[in-house]
């Protein structure tokens, strides 16, 4: 797990921004994320840190970032 902030939901993608100073968009969200937070509508998550765990899925040649599980801190 590592800490992030939500940035936003913009043509598909989630961006965090971590602790480092690392900006990293996701393509795909876990649908238990998404039932527990909307993301894609709910603007009062914009600048919420959370808890972060996050799996990267490089099949086809292409790397998909996908988030497993957020916490809010």
């Amino acid at each position: 797990m590592r800490t992030a902030v939500f940035k936003s939901y913009k043509n598909g993608y989630f961006t965090f921004w971590f602790e480092n100073g690392e900006e990293l968009a996701f393509e795909e969200v876990h649908p238990r994320v998404l039932k527990q937070y909307d993301l894609k509508n709910d603007k009062s998550l914009v600048d919420t840190n959370f808890r972060i765990t996050f799996v990267e899925d490089d099949s086809d040649d292409e790397v998909i970032y996908r988030v497993e599980s957020l916490k809010p801190l």
